[in-house]
């Protein structure tokens, strides 16, 4: 048997023999993903038209998503443990791999991925995902390689802090990932989006994304096919898995279903839907700024806090949407929502003001300017 630690030790090398390359950056999203802010700054950083070098961390090299000018490294290859070691810049949404080590003259941004509703990191009373202590304790080490986190809100700002014991700066931009919700884009991408899901003209999506409850094993609480159903034939659910258990969603054989999972970056996925479903996912954050309809289907409210997790917020005060445990009441939730087209009420502006101020499209472009030398 190889004795533990023996792989992370021998990965270490190809890093430390590798020189720091000005202006080499290397995005990392879910460890393997062209998506999410990674990927919106990645876009800036080009549009701008600096001197950079692209490095992507992707597990397709053959991604059709991934544009000509980023160059492909695999999870775990010997070219993404070069690349380790190379990279001046590292932008990242979630923690870098365990037995990557920061070395002199590089810098690493941070953008992590969302505004916590559920309790995160340090802040969880009773961790129950696998291995959690060796989890917080590789996730200290790589909060103090962070030169720069980015942060949605002012509560999160503090609530991050707080979470994830990091003192250092936080640069309060908005997210990078939602400036196509408030681009001149977004219809057109809504368009292309839908297209490409098979969507007709006139049907109503409705993205159902719930968040993971710290198992291995993704469970579909909903009968998402009856529903449907029942609310006609111009509904189709769009199934979104949390990224850490989307792999193990059953086979949806409904036609009324379309499991998207696989999408790599969700903003694609809130462009084209008309209605979220979700519970407790940070996605209602990034959602809000549509103003399309939200719809929270909190099946297991009191166990999720009281037990499982814990959160930072009163849903039941400040949801941005009905609040429903029931799935006959989320059915007559959509159904109404369908009749009256969803208008914007004051406590949805009111969480969308609170919670994401500064996602006006030009995220992106802030951070390009405070986190590189030259702001590209």
């Amino acid at each position: 048997m190889r004795p533990p630690g023996r792989i992370p030790g021998l990965r270490r090398i190809p890093p430390r023999l590798s020189r720091v390359e000005p202006r080499v950056v290397l995005f990392d999203s879910w460890r393997g993903k062209y998506a999410d802010s990674p990927r919106a700054i990645s876009e800036e950083l080009h549009r701008r038209d600096g001197p950079y070098r692209h490095l992507w961390v992707v597990e397709n090299e053959d991604d059709p998503m991934l544009p000509a000018w980023a160059e492909p490294v695999r999870p775990n290859s010997r070219q993404h443990l070069a690349a380790l070691g190379r990279a001046q810049y590292i932008v990242a949404n979630s923690g870098m791999p365990i037995y990557w080590r920061k070395k002199p003259g590089q810098r690493y941004l941070q953008t992590w991925h969302g505004t916590p509703l559920k309790k995160v990191a340090f802040d969880i009373e009773r961790p129950q995902m696998a291995d959690a202590e060796r989890y917080l304790r590789n996730f200290a080490r790589d909060v103090g390689y962070w030169d720069l986190l980015l942060s949605q809100n002012p509560f999160s700002t503090a609530t991050l802090r707080q979470a994830f014991k990091y003192t250092g700066p936080v640069l309060e931009s908005g997210y990078p990932r939602n400036d196509l919700l408030s681009s001149p884009d977004a219809e057109s991408a809504r368009a292309e989006t839908r297209r490409r899901l098979g969507l007709r003209d006139g049907e109503r999506a409705i993205l159902y994304a719930p968040t993971w409850r710290d198992n291995a094993v993704f469970e579909l609480e909903l009968d998402l096919g009856g529903l449907a159903e029942r609310l006609g034939p111009q509904t189709r659910f769009l199934l979104r898995a949390h990224s850490s258990v989307a792999r193990t969603v059953e086979e949806q054989p409904h036609p009324q279903v379309l499991d998207v999972s696989a999408v790599a970056d969700v903003r694609e996925l809130l462009t084209a839907s008309d209605v979220l479903v979700t519970d407790y996912s940070s996605v209602m954050f990034d959602f809000a700024i549509t103003g399309r309809p939200i719809v929270l289907f909190a099946y297991d409210l009191e166990h999720y806090r009281d037990t499982l997790r814990g959160m930072y917020l009163d849903l039941e005060r400040e949801a941005p949407g009905p609040l429903l445990r029931t799935p006959e009441d989320l059915f007559v939730a959509l159904e109404r929502l369908g009749a009256q087209n969803g208008a914007v009420t004051p406590d949805y502006r009111h969480f969308r003001d609170e919670y994401a101020p500064f996602d006006d499209g030009n995220a992106a472009a802030r951070v390009v300017e405070a986190f590189f030398e030259d702001g590209a």
